[in-house]
């Protein structure tokens, strides 16, 4: 093997496995370690730089970050099932513990520089742009047909989960940046907006529809039948305040999960979610199902619907025909009727969240912005621009719903190529993060970081009582950690940031690296091809997602390799190391946003000068 090239700045961001997950970047053991120091400010502003809705996302983020964790990997002998770090409590943590940051807020620009960008739509990708481009000197309008900024932040997830005031507060600091939020206007045309001369426009206004089931007997019982993301949003809003006894909820998504919770809380005492799929393959988040069956609600699965059964335009219930799942040579699904009778369940109401797709009317197809045959903007990936080279997309408006942090993530990016296109800069040229590498050696043998490897399981999220959670929509139900549990929660990070870094020339070859670590991840070996090299190493290396940290040949002729994969970040190797050749460096990774860092250095030195 070549040995690898740790001046390649995906190497080691590619270990601190939580933060490549993330799609925003945080660099989340750099949080996680001060909220340890009861630093919750700094804590609480490092992730505003990169998620921008700390508070927020801490109660509701789909938390890419947590699978990935080397803590549920490495942890076998501790616990039946070993868990990753609750990284996004510790996130909600930092927002709850916090104290007042605006004076560490960015300040709104002296003065404008001339250019103006129109936002549409007031959620996370839209407000992101916002943040990054009004201290630049931009002048940013959001609009939104709601008259407060969120989006579906604000309109689909329910108060039990994410409190109006966390809402209020997250996006009040970007609109006191001098952002100028337009509430209760619908953009109705492009073409029209477009005639008001803004600079770039930016499109952020979610999957406002929400699929539809066309079965006999929708059309008779539809006052009985919901469209589940309308009506969330309906709940929101204060407009719908009571549902049926027995409701049934259509769909095994997130906003399915958020329906059923919601209907326990509105009367619901029958509440069941059915679903096509079966319970592994639900979209739902494992952690959404697993709240939706603590408050008593059940899943059936392999239901398929047939009909709305109904009297007079009263709906009755509903009937399903009973699938099984079959797979063919290469895996693919398909399902197949039992044979059983169709089954039928009684309700009062159904709440259909079957999933959601994009809907732009009020883009006119003359207007130049093309679309693909699924009815989504030809767009390119990396920069967000579409057909027309001053429109830019993000969030679930740019490719099919996700969440709120690839919505975040997106705006950072269409921030980037606005600031770019408006300095008449490729907007395909895309900024180098910026990355180093610190020692953390304190001395032969201790570190500046707590490196002793704790072995509490994953703490629990206390919650409200189930007769005061249930009682009312607007209830939090979970109670996040408190400072005490917030940091045993953070002893568990295994400070995956703080690399093992080798050098080569300094290594004597006495093994004592090899002897001395509890994961038995460093070989000293013949060099091979990479597979074969995997299968004989001191532990084989079978997780080929994650690298081989390889160095060059070595006085006898071998090769280090260490498996970056269940490497615990202990630090015993360098200690043990008689020659320093193994260090403890602090990698910090962080993405370029918009400003002066993401232009050509070229450029800009042709404007200084």
């Amino acid at each position: 093997m070549q040995p690898t090239n740790t001046a390649n700045p995906a190497y080691f961001h590619k270990v601190v496995d939580c933060q490549w997950a993330c799609p925003a970047h945080t660099p989340v053991p750099e949080y996680i370690r001060l909220i340890a120091q009861g630093r919750y400010d700094d804590a609480y502003m490092i992730n505003w730089v990169s998620n921008v809705f700390p508070g927020i996302l801490g109660r509701t983020c789909d938390r890419p970050c947590e699978p990935a964790c080397r803590r549920g990997r490495v942890e076998e002998n501790n616990g039946e099932h070993p868990e990753p770090v609750a990284i996004c409590r510790l996130k909600r943590a930092a927002a709850d513990h916090k104290g007042d940051v605006r004076a560490r807020m960015p300040q709104p620009a002296p003065r404008s520089n001339g250019k103006r960008i129109a936002c549409v739509g007031a959620g996370p990708a839209s407000l992101t742009v916002a943040r990054d481009l009004a201290p630049l000197g931009y002048e940013v309008t959001v609009f939104d047909a709601e008259a407060k900024g969120g989006g579906f932040m604000r309109t689909q997830v329910p108060r039990f989960r994410l409190p109006e005031e966390v809402i209020d507060e997250e996006v009040g600091y970007i609109l006191e940046l001098g952002v100028r939020f337009v509430g209760g206007r619908r953009i109705e045309s492009m073409r029209s907006l477009l005639a008001e001369n803004y600079d770039a426009v930016f499109v952020g206004c979610g999957a406002p529809r929400g699929r539809d089931l066309d079965i006999p007997g929708r059309r008779e019982a539809s006052a009985n039948i919901h469209i589940g993301i309308d009506w969330l949003a309906s709940v929101s809003f204060g407009h719908v305040t009571k549902i049926g006894r027995r409701v049934i909820v259509l769909g095994g998504g997130n906003t399915a999960m958020d329906c059923c919770r919601s209907s326990r809380r509105l009367g619901g005492k029958d509440v069941k979610v059915i679903v096509r799929s079966g319970f592994e393959e639900m979209k739902a988040s494992p952690w959404e199902k697993e709240d939706a069956m603590h408050e008593g609600i059940p899943f059936i699965n392999f239901h398929v619907p047939k009909a709305f059964i109904h009297e007079g335009g009263q709906l009755k219930g509903m009937t399903f025909e009973v699938v099984r799942a079959e797979y063919d040579a290469k895996g693919r699904r398909k399902l197949v009727p039992t044979g059983e009778p169709d089954a039928f369940f009684e309700c009062d109401d159904v709440l259909i969240a079957v999933g959601q797709e994009n809907a732009f009317p009020w883009i006119e197809r003359e207007s130049g912005i093309e679309f693909d045959e699924w009815g989504l903007p030809v767009l390119d990936a990396a920069t967000h621009q579409s057909t027309v080279p001053n429109v830019f997309f993000g969030g679930d408006a740019a490719f099919g719903p996700k969440n709120i942090i690839t919505a975040v993530a997106h705006g950072h990016e269409a921030a980037v190529s606005i600031d770019k296109l408006l300095n008449s800069e490729d907007v395909k040229a895309r900024p180098a993060p910026t990355t180093n590498l610190m020692s953390q050696k304190m001395g032969i043998h201790e570190w500046s970081y707590h490196n002793e490897t704790s072995l509490d399981e994953r703490f629990k999220v206390p919650w409200a009582k189930a007769e005061i959670a249930l009682a009312s929509i607007r209830v939090e139900v979970e109670l996040g950690f408190d400072a005490a549990t917030a940091f045993d929660e953070a002893q568990r990070c295994l400070n995956c940031d703080v690399q093992t870094v080798f050098t080569q020339s300094a290594c004597i070859e006495c093994d004592a690296c090899m002897d001395i670590c509890p994961t038995d991840c460093i070989s000293f070996t013949a060099d091979g091809d990479e597979p074969e090299l995997r299968t004989r190493l001191k532990a084989p290396a079978l997780n080929l997602a994650q690298d081989l940290y390889v160095s060059g040949t070595l006085k006898t002729g071998r090769v280090m390799v260490k498996d970056e994969d269940v490497c615990l970040h202990c630090g015993l190797c360098a200690e043990r190391c008689p020659t320093g050749a193994w260090d403890m460096q602090k990698y910090l990774f962080k993405t370029t946003q918009a400003g002066p860092a993401c232009r050509d250095a070229k450029v800009l030195a042709e404007v200084a000068a």
